[in-house]
């Protein structure tokens, strides 16, 4: 009697793992389009923002996503901007996906973007003062004004750069991003 148990028991525990669902294996590259823009200058750690499937996931010949399907992410690092150095960082990953109308909760790898850097900027703004101030300069007093005005220049130029030189890391609306899930995600179906 023990033994038919047994031979029961292991195509109805097979059955049983079968309706339970799939599993999305670690490792599995998932792309997404975000909804709204992100930038660094506002996004918060622990903001979250909503984005869609780009393509069909299909694990062991079976769909488990048609592409549009929702996600769902968080940032996770975001420093803004200084205003002469450091440009904004934004870090985000996944945190879930909708599988068969429900939200699948996943674990992925980061996606990371930087600002671009300020020094080309800064110093077209503060060379370009300089040379400004020192031609207004040496027009109104020869040498020695030039050199004044050089410096008045510089530290006007020093100034429109720290006025405007914020480079925020942003993320646009509708930016495809591609992350990779670091451990598996049960479906249950």
């Amino acid at each position: 009697m023990l033994g038919r148990t047994l031979q029961i028991s292991a195509p109805i525990a097979l059955l049983t793992l079968l309706a339970a669902g799939q599993t999305i294996p670690a490792g599995t590259h998932l792309t997404v389009r975000t909804a709204h823009e992100l930038s660094s200058g506002t996004a918060k750690v622990g903001d979250r923002f909503d984005a869609s499937l780009t393509h069909t996931l299909v694990v062991g010949g079976k769909t488990l996503a048609k592409a549009g399907a929702p996600a769902r992410g968080k940032v996770t690092a975001a420093k803004s901007s200084g205003r002469l150095h450091a440009p904004g960082q934004l870090s985000v990953r996944l945190t879930s996906l909708q599988v068969d109308g429900k939200m699948i909760p996943l674990s992925t790898g980061s996606y990371h973007v930087e600002g671009k850097s300020h020094t080309k900027s800064n110093a077209t703004k503060i060379g370009g003062g300089a040379a400004v101030g020192a031609l207004i300069g040496g027009l109104a007093g020869g040498g020695k004004g030039a050199a004044i005005g050089a410096g008045a220049g510089g530290a006007a130029g020093t100034g429109v750069a720290a006025a405007t030189g914020k480079e925020e890391a942003i993320i646009p609306a509708e930016k495809a991003m591609s992350f990779t899930t670091t451990a598996a995600a049960s479906v249950k179906r």
